[in-house]
């Protein structure tokens, strides 16, 4: 007896899954590496990263509204450019979100308790894939909570550094960067933080009215998360300048410090911890139901297509996911997971907008999928150099496991 996912997500719901993966431990840890990279041009990597991802959520919305099932970019690809371009998104996604799990379990682990940082990590990692595996809706409410708290954190920071007497607007705009390459491969970096608007269109399946609520939801999702990150990264900005900003390991607790506001300190790293918390829950939830809408067409073991028959979750496919990530974060050092996780999502979404391409409705939908397909390949290639070869080396593998997938069933 098969079993169909519950669609319990409104609008709301939806947009808090969606802030819970991009208002997440991006904001904590992303803001140094891309000051790295672009230097005084990190406002304006900020401004590339969110005109290609909105993008991105465009025609992600429209295809999610076409097509209300879980799966995301793998069923888009499949539906409108063949098999294979369906089998390559999901690849991208399963694997570069699987390493992006991994890598927020050990932020986890690194803010609450440095000395068992594994530990700590893989704890994290069984609780929240219990926690998905009681329903969708469990895991959307205790996403509420955790965006509430670190919206509120966030708040702090502004205020605590615009209000100081260090902030100076002379800061926001510095020397230093790597030019144009700089300030594109800082825009790659801070894709990351963007990406998780993704995380709505794969819950297509658990969302009342999807033509309705998807296209509402995630423009909604994105503009927030904007906001938000601008008004963090002006506020940072103010009082530490790009300079210091590159050089930082905890860049928002340095910040409130310089601010004159030591006390908060503690209170942003029980923030990082939260934030990390609620990536971490979003992408359990978003890699899943991709692994579960590729077990469906045998691109992965069909047993990963089970549907829980009471919670109405995909509970195998969640297990399946909660299993490999906790064995990555008891065992790797995945710092350098942003650039490897930011060429797979950068892939994915090249694939979204050509995919709504054929959709075909009207001009401004063809132009905003081109203007996206082309800003992905632009910052994929704009990345540092080992994580743009390591992602093609995963592309790759992925289509020659397609290849002789396909070949095999033909033989037989």
């Amino acid at each position: 007896m098969t079993h169909d996912l519950k669609r319990t997500l409104g609008v709301f719901d939806a947009v808090v899954v969606g802030l819970g993966a991009m208002v997440g431990a991006g904001i904590f840890a992303a803001l140094a590496p891309a000051a790295r990279a672009a230097g005084g041009l990190l406002l304006a990597a900020l401004l590339v990263a969110a005109v290609v991802a909105y993008c991105n959520a465009h025609s992600s919305a429209r295809l999610a509204a076409r097509y209300p099932s879980s799966g995301g970019t793998y069923v888009y690809g499949r539906e409108r450019l063949g098999p294979f371009w369906g089998h390559l998104a999901g690849w991208a996604f399963v694997v570069g979100k699987t390493a992006s799990c991994a890598a927020m379990a050990l932020t986890v682990g690194a803010y609450a308790w440095p000395e068992r940082q594994h530990e700590v990590a893989v704890a994290s990692v069984v609780a929240l894939t219990a926690a998905s595996y009681g329903g969708v809706q469990r895991s959307a409410r205790i996403a509420r909570l955790i965006v509430a708290a670190v919206l509120a954190v966030l708040a702090g920071v502004v205020v605590a550094c615009l209000t100081s007497g260090t902030a100076d607007a002379g800061r926001l705009w510095g020397e230093g960067g790597g030019g144009p390459a700089g300030l594109l491969q800082g825009a790659g970096l801070l894709f990351f933080a963007f990406a998780g608007y993704a995380r709505i269109t794969t819950l297509g399946e658990e969302v009342r009215d999807p033509q309705r609520t998807i296209p509402r939801a995630v423009p909604l999702a994105l503009g927030i998360a904007l906001f938000v990150y601008a008004a963090v990264a002006v506020a940072v900005l103010s009082v530490l300048g790009a300079d210091v900003l590159a050089g930082s390991t905890a860049p928002l607790a340095d910040a409130v410090r310089a601010a004159g506001r030591p006390e908060l300190a503690p209170v942003v790293r029980v923030g990082a911890v939260l934030a990390a918390l609620g990536s971490l829950l979003a992408l359990v939830l978003g890699v899943s139901r991709t692994a579960l809408a590729m077990a469906r067409d045998g691109h992965l073991p069909h047993a990963l297509a089970a549907v829980h028959p009471r919670h109405r979750v995909p509970h195998r496919a969640e297990l399946a996911v909660g299993t490999v990530v906790a064995v990555l974060a008891a065992t790797t050092d995945l710092r350098g997971a942003i650039g490897f996780s930011s060429f797979g999502v950068l892939a994915y979404y090249a694939i979204a907008n050509a995919s709504a391409w054929t959709l075909g409705s009207g001009v401004k939908g063809r132009a905003v999928a081109a203007v996206g397909l082309s800003g992905c390949v632009v910052l994929a290639c704009a990345l540092p150099l080992g994580a743009a070869v390591s992602g093609a080396a995963v592309l790759a593998l992925g289509a020659l496991a397609y290849g002789v997938r396909s070949r095999f069933r033909s033989a037989v």
